[in-house]
């Protein structure tokens, strides 16, 4: 999490085995990735194996992270990873 304040949360998309996009908030995606992927994440993903980490992008505090998931998670699956990349660029 370096990249990030201590206060920091990401939003994260994850792409699943049967092509559908999970997202998701953490403090450290990675380390939930990998839980994802032990089968001790969320339900949809313990029933949807994720295939890879689209990424995920920084934001202020939780309460922002809960307000972008609920944002993203109302796009179709193709806008949704649009405004991830949109996010990431500088």
């Amino acid at each position: 999490m370096s990249d990030a304040s201590a206060d920091a949360w990401a939003v994260y998309l994850l792409e699943c085995a049967d092509g559908r996009v999970y997202t998701g908030i953490a403090r450290d995606p990675e380390q939930r990735y990998a839980k994802h992927l032990a089968g001790k994440g969320a339900r949809f993903t313990r029933s949807n194996p994720p295939r890879h980490l689209l990424g995920w992008v920084w934001v202020v505090d939780r309460s922002a992270a809960l307000r972008l998931e609920i944002a993203w998670k109302r796009l179709p699956r193709d806008e949704r990873i649009a405004a991830l990349h949109e996010s990431l660029k500088p």
